[in-house]
């Protein structure tokens, strides 16, 4: 199959668009999403670049109610500590916040990084171990957008105690926490992020710069 050198105006154009339009959700449908797509977008990250080939990254699917309430009750644990450390406007800013879609997603995916991995022979990760993450992570964004192409929304809760998660899912030793994922088709879409709206963060330019040495 021929690649081409450079993709034309009109994919760059709605490339731009994917990545613009893609969106942290928390707000979801709670329309199911076909059992073959989730398949898809999972093999789908087998493209996303690892270091040394090593593709430690592991997906879990969790459909036990018994499981998503453990972690559910992870979360909510997680974000009355979070609660705590605010004062004043913003502790009332964060209590008003959407901050997962556990209820209404369809489909919950927990990713792991298989620090154990031989997959690779270390190439790369002897000198920085950290990259296994990083690769995970890689993949997480590789399934985000093919998701979004599909029209259907991502939420990566982060407010989870990794510890907790693993217990929960019972997954094997060397298997390191890295995002839970809500999946299923939003409610709708804004190319605002949530949290820009809320007014919890600005746009930082410095987040676009480009440093010189």
């Amino acid at each position: 199959m021929n690649v081409p050198d450079v993709f034309d105006e009109s994919f760059q154009l709605q490339f731009h668009e994917l990545l613009e339009s893609r969106r942290d959700v928390r707000h979801f449908k709670t329309d199911p999403v076909p059992d073959t797509v989730v398949t898809e977008l999972v093999a789908l990250t087998r493209l996303s670049p690892s270091v040394g080939f090593s593709q430690p990254w592991r997906f879990v699917r969790v459909d036990s109610a018994e499981r998503r309430e453990a972690i559910h009750g992870s979360f909510q644990r997680a974000s009355a500590d979070a609660l705590a450390s605010y004062e004043g406007e913003r502790a009332a800013l964060y209590a008003q916040l959407k901050l997962a879609g556990f209820r209404e997603a369809p489909v919950h995916l927990a990713v792991f990084c298989d620090a154990a991995t031989d997959t690779g022979k270390g190439l790369g990760s002897k000198t920085m171990p950290e990259t296994l993450a990083y690769s995970t992570t890689m993949a997480i964004y590789t399934l985000w957008l093919a998701a979004r192409a599909r029209g259907i929304g991502l939420g990566w809760v982060s407010i989870l105690d990794p510890r907790e998660v693993e217990r929960a899912l019972d997954v094997p030793d060397g298997w390191r926490f890295i995002a839970y994922l809500c999946l299923g088709y939003p409610a709708g879409y804004e190319k605002t992020p949530e949290l820009l709206r809320a007014g919890w963060e600005k746009f930082d330019a410095r987040s676009t710069e480009l440093t010189i040495r």
